[in-house]
């Protein structure tokens, strides 16, 4: 199969074509022909599988026979949870629209209203937004919702994860009910389900690969390792392997910062992304990694979730995640678009709880290996694989302070306002 053969015109045919792509991925072939049809879907992909292109492609495609935006309205609205994912699918919205008569731009918070606003004023065909900046717009009369044909939500299993339900809810209460609805995540856990019986009417479902299960081209292994030891390790990893190109998780912002000081120190080029960096920071140090000129890019998990980078080799957990599903997503950042990557978790005793669950998630045990010179004194029990079926988690509760897509000035408990001059300073440019 190509992309010739699903429907789609010829200037999108020749964006993707100036892309190097010649065939659709499985979540593509499936979900480009049901979004043309006027279907809902819902669709469960891991990162990597090209399932931004499965909603782009087809709704470029749709919006191309239509009338364009009136003032301040749009027609179709992507929201994402996290200010880099919103830059990613804009990105990508500009890619392969722009032989298209078609006006995008992207919302988030962390920079400047006003241009966002101006940018509506003419109104646009697709919007991608953040919730809390979406609905501070919205209350400022800045975007209406009559025109909205197609809504999609991205990385639903985030979204509530991250706590974003009510601003969503609130959302769909303004939206026209005659609409087509879009909804993709890793997984469709309970939450999601109930989430989609108020949104999708008769979906297509459609699943790339099974729930909560690792790319088998992603090679995993685990270097039993005391907790004090991890930055030497990681340090001799890097050297000895000659790698070039390292995405390492952090659990804690604090963490990330202490463990590129140590990674400068030794002379290996390192930048930390983070909630608590600025705009600019989160800006250059992905610019930089992509390019080279920063070897290794020290993440947490929400600063990392929607992070495109082609053929990345190697990501290592410093930390386990307390979330097992966590640790699939992290390891989905490469082995992307069958390409092969290693996966290398630095595991602590403490942290062998956390290592039980992931291996009970993906129904797996994961090799170890031990890096002679860092033997632990405190040894890391041998795993047992737990073949009980595993609960889901519930979606957390919102925190105070700072979340991606959150509305500006305000805080998660309640959206007070924090003063007029009290933004937070985090954010990425917009690419559309």
């Amino acid at each position: 199969m190509s992309f010739t053969s699903l429907g789609l015109s010829a200037p999108i045919l020749e964006a993707i074509s100036e892309q190097g792509y010649e065939t659709p991925s499985p979540i593509q072939s499936q979900a480009i022909p049901a979004v043309l049809e006027g279907r809902d879907v819902m669709a469960a992909a891991q990162t990597g599988t090209g399932k931004t292109a499965g909603f782009t492609l087809p709704i470029l495609e749709l919006l191309s026979k239509g009338q364009p935006a009136q003032a301040n309205q749009i027609r179709a609205l992507i929201l994402t949870p996290t200010r880099e994912l919103a830059a990613q699918v804009a990105e990508s919205v500009a890619t392969y629209g722009k032989n298209l008569p078609l006006r995008s731009t992207v919302v988030f918070g962390g920079v400047k209203i006003n241009p966002q606003m101006m940018k509506l004023r003419k109104g646009v065909d697709v919007l991608v937004a953040t919730p809390g900046r979406l609905l501070d717009l919205y209350g400022q009369n800045a975007v209406k919702f009559n025109q909205v044909e197609v809504l999609v939500l991205d990385e639903a299993d985030r979204m509530l994860d991250m706590g974003f339900i009510h601003d969503i809810r609130k959302i769909l209460a303004q939206l026209p009910k005659q609409r087509q609805n879009l909804m993709f995540s890793a997984t469709f856990s309970d939450e999601i389900r109930t989430l989609a019986k108020g949104l999708v009417n008769d979906p297509v479902e459609i699943s790339v690969s099974p729930r909560n299960t690792t790319v088998e081209s992603v090679e995993q292994w685990i270097c039993p390792v005391d907790k004090n030891k991890k930055s030497a390790v990681l340090t001799k990893l890097i050297t000895e392997n000659e790698w070039q190109q390292v995405l390492v998780f952090s659990r804690t912002k604090h963490g990330a910062n202490r463990l590129t000081r140590h990674l400068e120190g030794k002379g290996i080029s390192a930048a930390a992304i983070h909630g608590n960096k600025s705009q600019g920071a989160r800006t250059k140090a992905l610019a930089n990694f992509k390019n080279g000129s920063v070897r290794v890019l020290v993440a947490t998990d929400i600063a990392a979730r929607g992070l495109d980078i082609d053929q990345l080799p190697q990501v290592v957990n410093f930390d386990l995640p307390n979330v097992p599903e966590d640790y699939v997503h992290r390891i989905g950042r490469t082995g992307r678009a069958g390409a092969t990557g290693q996966a290398v978790s630095l595991v602590c005793a403490d942290e062998f709880k956390q290592l039980s669950d992931i291996e009970r998630l993906i129904k797996q045990l994961i090799a170890r290996k031990q890096i002679d010179g860092f033997e632990p004194v405190n040894k890391l029990p041998e795993s047992r694989l737990n073949q009980r079926p595993v609960r889901t988690n519930k979606p957390k509760k919102p925190k105070a302070g700072h979340r991606d897509g959150q509305r500006s000035g305000e805080n998660a408990q309640g959206h007070k306002p924090r003063g007029k001059n009290k933004r937070h300073a985090s954010g990425l440019r917009s690419t559309a």
